[in-house]
């Protein structure tokens, strides 16, 4: 059984930064000071479907933004962290909350911020386009760059290892 195999099986919560993993990294502030994002719809369905398998889900970011937590309420995802700097401080009270050991926890990110806690989760992964200095730091990269596919592919890959996908898949093949 591969390495990777082996820290996919027994996850049950994925964390997430927000900026430059489910969203392209651009923040667009118009000229009255409204910040907008973009985010992939993709990347909403796969999260969605990787709820509906019984994963927890949580955002870990830092910067605030009310888009994120409207996002957030979209998506149906209660844990919320933003504005943090000390995202190992943010992450362990994510893990109480959740009540879950180290090993059973994905994070995806795409800068240094993110390098404590990738080094902390049993299954750490970043995007296409991420900070290079992330590469000794994660198991699985994406093929595809943040905010554009990168959190799909990466929940596929979850439901394919841990064998939830087809069945998640039977809901739209229903003739």
């Amino acid at each position: 059984m591969s390495l990777i195999i082996e820290k996919i099986l027994p996850l049950k919560a994925l964390i997430m930064d927000v900026d430059g993993v489910l969203t392209d990294g651009r923040v667009i502030i118009d000229s009255n000071g409204v910040e907008s994002k973009q985010f992939d719809v993709r990347d909403g369905h796969g999260l969605k479907m990787l709820q509906r398998s019984g994963f927890k889900l949580a955002l870990l970011t830092g910067r605030r933004s009310p888009v994120v937590s409207h996002r957030a309420t979209e998506l149906g995802i209660e844990i919320v962290f933003q504005r943090c700097h000390d995202k190992l401080l943010a992450y362990n009270q994510i893990m109480r909350q959740l009540g879950l050991e180290d090993c059973e926890v994905a994070y995806v990110g795409d800068d240094v911020i993110d390098i404590p806690v990738l080094r902390k989760v049993g299954f750490a992964a970043t995007v296409a386009d991420a900070d290079l200095e992330l590469g000794p730091h994660v198991d699985w990269q994406s093929s595809k760059p943040g905010g554009r596919g990168a959190v799909r592919e990466l929940c596929q890959l979850i439901m394919q290892t841990q064998g939830t996908w087809d069945q998640a898949m039977a809901r739209y093949l229903r003739v």
